[in-house]
């Protein structure tokens, strides 16, 4: 885990500075573009909520599969990462249901997880998604799916005159006590303040 908060911190770090000559900022899609995060994880909602906000998106959060079907059907985001594990739904359930839906078919999809028997389903089957994101992930694994999708066409590139805002929405000390890498929940009661007052408020 210490190795890849240091690479998080490493990569953010080089982006602030612009990074090395000749390495190419992460690629972004649309400022304000609607992002839907699907996991029963407090943790990943809020530490994937954080990276996808400081970029200049818009969260929406859905914690089963029921809700994030009902949301991407109301509130059409541009792009959906959901968990393959869920109670209830799964993930390849929701995606089966979303590529079925006539107003949802479209909307680029990119799986994630840490289950390794789900990621190798995922390889074998294909049910239409976009990508697979394995847990743990940091910024540089998020960017480096959506720069994918604005490559392929599957999302249009950010107008590099518009400067992305920052997640305003929560003071700074929430923001700073929210983790750069997304680890999956350890089922241990007592998640930290910042992750509980994120997912309140997203």
């Amino acid at each position: 885990m210490d190795g890849l908060v240091r690479k998080s911190s490493i990569g953010f770090i080089k982006r602030l500075l612009g990074g090395h000559a000749g390495e190419a900022r992460h690629v972004q899609t649309t400022h304000g573009a609607r992002m839907l995060v699907v996991d029963d994880s407090p943790t990943i909602c809020a530490v994937l909520g954080k990276m996808l906000g400081q970029d200049g998106y818009h969260v929406l959060k859905a914690t089963d599969g029921a809700a994030a079907i009902e949301l991407a059907r109301h509130a059409p985001p541009s792009l959906i990462f959901l968990d393959v594990v869920m109670p209830g739904m799964n993930g390849f359930s929701v995606l089966r249901a979303l590529r079925h839906d006539p107003l949802t078919r479209e909307i680029p999809i990119i799986m994630i997880s840490g289950n390794q028997q789900a990621t190798e389903q995922f390889y074998l089957q294909r049910y239409g998604a976009d990508d697979f994101m394995k847990k743990p992930f940091d910024r540089d694994d998020v960017y480096e799916r959506i720069g994918r999708l604005v490559a392929c066409g599957r999302l249009p590139a950010r107008d590099a005159s518009i400067a992305a805002d920052t997640l305003s929405a929560l003071p700074a000390d929430v923001l700073d006590g929210i983790p750069d890498v997304a680890m999956p929940d350890t089922g241990q009661p007592g998640r930290s303040d910042a992750l509980a007052a994120w997912h309140r408020a997203a």
